[in-house]
């Protein structure tokens, strides 16, 4: 029993991987969108330079959670085959592909029709790596795990932290982001959240074996989740309350904001890993 930080790794793999992914989305749409001004679209791209190493430190972290370094290899050999294989694989793809992107845009060598394309490509990658993420913790024999909470859950950290991100970078090159919509999404995010978090807590109570009861896994679930939700609540309001009074956030204070979502998706993701737990002998519930 516990929080679940002993997998600290793959907490922080799995949350700032799907920071990224938002954050790709989202900083591309305005690269895309600022096609009528090189100068503006140069600034995005190299302000997209901390959003690949962000995803540097999420591998680094991946890596970390197999105990060796010589065996991140070991974990390509079942592609297609191992869901794990595929999250590595895929991850992979979306990490090259989006970093050559960068790079030959940041040199200045990548023609505007092509830029596009390639730019489409990575961000519908990144989407697949994280459903990828989520197959490798369908697992029939994890009753806490095999559910569609898991898959939602992921998908809401992308919304939740990748549009705040995005706005962070963007705010760093001036780039004229009203940010209501965005910002709007991100709200209805915590929203589906704070609702997974009240279903899946009654459903625990439904899931037991014949030596282990799911909800005493986390004794502190309730308290823990309290806490992550006025974690997401505060960081969100960072940038909300700016946009309320129509002012435009700064880049502090976006930061902040970002920093403190993250803590709190980190702790649902703690919780997440927290409640591993195999059918056992015999399964109720």
């Amino acid at each position: 029993m516990g929080s679940g930080w002993h997998e600290w790794p793959l907490v922080l793999f799995t949350v700032l991987g799907q920071c990224v992914v938002g954050g790709v989305i989202v900083m591309g749409m305005a690269w895309m969108s600022a096609s009528n001004n090189s100068e503006l679209q140069n600034k995005i791209v190299r302000s997209m330079f901390f959003l690949w190493v962000i995803m540097g430190v999420a591998f680094v972290a991946s890596i970390m959670h197999l105990g060796s370094p010589l065996r991140a290899f070991n974990s390509l050999n079942r592609v297609g085959h191992s869901a794990l294989s595929n999250e590595i694989a895929s991850g992979s793809v979306f990490f090259a592909v989006g970093g050559f992107w960068w790079l030959v845009a940041v040199l200045k060598k990548m023609p505007a029709a092509l830029g596009k394309v390639w730019l489409v490509v990575a961000m519908l990658l990144g989407l697949v790596f994280v459903w990828m993420m989520t197959r490798v913790y369908q697992i029939d024999t994890m009753p806490t795990w095999y559910t569609g909470y898991t898959t939602l859950s992921f998908f809401m950290t992308v919304v939740l932290g990748g549009p705040l991100l995005g706005a962070v970078l963007l705010r760093l090159v001036n780039y004229p982001l009203a940010g209501t919509k965005l910002a709007a999404l991100s709200v209805l995010a915590l929203l589906v959240t704070v609702g997974v978090i009240v279903l899946q807590g009654f459903s625990l109570s439904g899931i037991s074996s014949s030596i282990q009861q799911a909800s005493a896994l986390l004794p502190d679930y309730a308290s823990l989740q309290v806490w992550r939700i006025v974690l997401l609540a505060l960081g969100l309001g960072c940038w909300i309350c700016p946009l309320a009074r129509r002012l435009t956030p700064s880049t502090a204070t976006l930061l902040a904001g970002f920093v403190l979502v993250v803590a709190g998706e980190l702790i649902g993701r703690g919780l997440f890993y927290g409640l591993h737990m195999t059918v056992g002998m015999a399964i109720a519930g």
